[in-house]
């Protein structure tokens, strides 16, 4: 893996080769995708970074605000000459410490720094790979859930048809734009779901728009 120098410029922005072509299918197919689609003009989904720098920062970021990640993330960074999994794990507990992040969170990214330096995560095969077979070795990391694989699979990976049913926005902007602002349960989220396919992703994040007009830049 290449190493990623972090006073580098952030790497251009990829796009889904597939959006225009799925925002067709979706207006077609559902009524709230028809009405939703056209009020975000050419913003798209797109990705930047690489695998192990992406789930470093999904880790460094759990149950803290943005603006807290991105000061620990950048302290945490300049502990290292270059920033890949080689250095993480020669870092002390202390200075790590010293940067910002908790003891559970230097052991999360410890073992994540493990996983890849050792190859347990098949980053080359995962274009061959189904969603649920890297979501398999994304939860054998210490400090990644389900959520957060299926988060990477989304905004790092670009996979079309994920559904992310544990992620809170997503319940919260069916439940507005389908059922009146009535509680949803995953079932019925699924259900609405099942009519995104095979582009589930893509209407997922325009769920998420209808609540914030902001992307997320995962």
């Amino acid at each position: 893996m290449a190493s990623m120098n972090p006073a580098a410029a952030p790497p251009e922005a990829v796009v889904p080769p597939y959006w225009d072509e799925a925002c067709k299918h979706l207006v077609k197919r559902d009524r709230v995708m028809k009405k939703l689609i056209p009020q975000f003009g050419e913003a798209r989904l797109q990705s930047r970074g690489d695998a192990f720098a992406t789930l470093a920062r999904s880790i460094v970021g759990q149950q803290i605000s943005v603006k807290a990640a991105q000061s620990v993330w950048s302290r945490w960074v300049e502990l290292m000459p270059e920033f890949h999994p080689g250095h993480v794990l020669s870092l002390g507990v202390d200075e790590q410490r010293a940067a910002g992040l908790s003891a559970r969170k230097v052991e999360y990214l410890h073992d994540l720094a493990v996983h890849f330096d050792a190859g347990r995560v098949h980053v080359d095969q995962w274009a061959q790979m189904d969603d649920e077979a890297i979501i398999e070795e994304l939860v054998a990391i210490r400090g990644i859930g389900r959520w957060t694989a299926e988060m990477f699979l989304i905004f790092h990976l670009m996979r079309p048809n994920v559904m992310p049913l544990d992620d809170v926005g997503l319940l919260k902007g069916i439940s507005s734009n389908y059922f009146s602002g009535e509680p949803v349960s995953r079932a019925e989220a699924r259900e609405v779901g099942d009519a995104w396919a095979p582009y589930r992703s893509v209407a997922v994040w325009y769920i998420w728009r209808s609540l914030d007009p902001l992307p997320v830049d995962y």
